[in-house]
């Protein structure tokens, strides 16, 4: 297989370059686990998020809005003492609050339904031959 040239030798980075970068995913709680790991990234590598995405699965209770929309104080400070995940508060309790908006949205649609709509529910092709083609 070809792959991009930021995939590097890592294998981590290439199975996430092979079986999941540029693959549409339309289950909402899937995507909604990639907005939470990407807020996460802020600062960050991304390479530093995949390696600890098995950690932030168990400790975000498999990134299930309905039971993290609950959280509160006392899981915040357990989660802070995680040293398998990135242990920043702002971030931690943005994931809850980002829990409890997810729910709300969900009253009206499906996550994926939302996120899709911007496209019409199609990935955008941009059909560049090269990298020196994206632009910045």
């Amino acid at each position: 297989m070809d792959r991009c040239t930021w995939v590097g030798i890592d294998k981590i980075y290439q199975d996430y370059h092979d079986m999941e970068w540029g693959v549409p995913e339309y289950d909402s709680r899937a995507l909604w686990e990639k907005l939470i790991l990407d807020g996460f990234q802020a600062g960050l590598s991304w390479i530093t998020i995949l390696k600890k995405r098995p950690a932030f699965r168990s400790a975000f209770a498999g990134f299930d809005p309905h039971q993290i929309a609950g959280w509160g104080a006392a899981e915040v400070e357990v989660l802070l003492q995680n040293p398998g995940i990135v242990r920043h508060r702002g971030k931690i309790e943005a994931t809850i609050g980002n829990a409890q908006a997810y729910l709300r949205l969900a009253e009206e649609m499906p996550f994926s339904d939302r996120m899709w709509a911007y496209v019409d529910g199609r990935p955008i092709v941009a059909g560049y031959e090269t990298l020196a083609q994206v632009p910045t």
